[in-house]
């Protein structure tokens, strides 16, 4: 029963993992909501400025180069160790700590949803059932976080928004907690990392996001860290996707440390 559940909740790695181990394969697996809508065609034309409801997404983005680091990002990726399964990972995902952001829009993007209310939107991400608002009544974004006389650092940052033309929302962020990672590779950030995030409704059905680092402390240069394709789901239904920490800590005491995962993937 204990690795049932460890298995449902580490079902997303576990695939991702058996995928990439048998390329060149037919995979099995029953096609995801996204795939299922890839012949949905454009359904119409956007409507203006607004993105609410529910949309599909693939499992993991298509990832970005990442540029040089600084001497201090350099440090602190060496300090990362992105493997979930292995007992010595300070990977969040292996005991379904917080993602954080931008990793939220970096990993597990099976599902997003978008709410639009008077003055903010609010983005909901499926795995986790997390939401972010994003303030739209022009203020600006909070200075010196985590510095004396500024507000603390947050999981998932403050975030702030405009419309540029009719169909995209553009969302900047920043005072995000230093303790998270940009994506699942285990990239670092500092506290004054600012993250644009583009969404772009195509047509009715076609939604597209690019998320772009801007971070002088760690990285040499601004780069596009994730791109990333949703469908719109026409039942408006979501799927329920938890990670559960006690079962995640269980699987790790009852089968990747006897199963000796560190030693079998040659990790410390």
């Amino acid at each position: 029963m204990l690795a049932l559940a460890a298995g449902i909740t580490f079902s997303s790695v576990a695939l991702a993992q058996q995928v990439f181990s048998r390329q060149g394969q037919p995979d099995q697996r029953p096609p995801s909501v996204y795939q299922r809508l890839q012949d949905s065609g454009p359904g119409g034309p956007a409507p203006r400025r607004d993105l609410g409801g529910s949309w599909a997404g693939p499992l993991e983005p298509k990832g970005g180069e990442v540029p040089p680091m600084t001497a201090l990002g350099q440090a602190r990726f060496k300090q990362n160790i992105p493997d979930p399964f292995s007992a010595h990972s300070n990977d969040p995902w292996a005991t379904c700590d917080p993602f954080g952001f931008p990793r939220s829009a970096t990993n597990e993007t099976r599902g997003i949803a978008f709410a639009q209310m008077p003055d903010r939107i609010v983005i909901l991400n499926q795995y986790q059932k997390v939401w972010r608002e994003v303030w739209m009544d022009g203020r600006a974004l909070p200075k010196n976080v985590g510095a004396k006389g500024g507000p603390d650092s947050r999981w998932y940052g403050f975030s702030v928004g405009h419309w540029e033309g009719d169909n995209t929302l553009v969302v900047e962020t920043t005072g995000v907690d230093d303790t998270t990672w940009i994506d699942r590779r285990g990239y670092p950030h500092s506290v004054d990392m600012r993250v644009e995030e583009r969404y772009t409704r195509v047509d009715h059905n076609d939604l597209e996001l690019t998320v772009t680092i801007d971070d002088p402390k760690i990285y040499t240069k601004p780069f596009v860290i994730a791109t990333n394709k949703f469908k719109w789901i026409p039942n408006q239904e979501d799927e329920e996707q938890l990670c559960v920490p006690s079962e995640a800590i269980a699987y790790i005491n009852a089968v990747a440390i006897p199963a000796g995962q560190d030693q079998a993937t040659g990790k410390k």
